[in-house]
């Protein structure tokens, strides 16, 4: 499960600003965090941007549900 509303929410990032630092649809990142996965090509975007590793951002144990 993605941990990516979680970081981006503990970094302050809204989801306009963070689709404007990544380059990334506003709505991808929307149906990203709602579904839980995507490619990791884009999950790699999304982890340098906020500043942590592939295994922190992708974490089977954590899941909002």
């Amino acid at each position: 499960m993605l941990n990516l509303k979680a970081i981006r929410l503990k970094k302050g990032y809204s989801i306009p600003k963070f689709s404007e630092l990544t380059g990334i649809h506003r709505r991808t990142i929307e149906d990203i965090e709602k579904r839980g996965d995507c490619k990791i090509s884009i999950a790699y975007k999304f982890a340098q941007t906020l500043g942590v590793t592939l295994d922190e951002l992708y974490d089977e144990k954590t899941s909002e549900d």
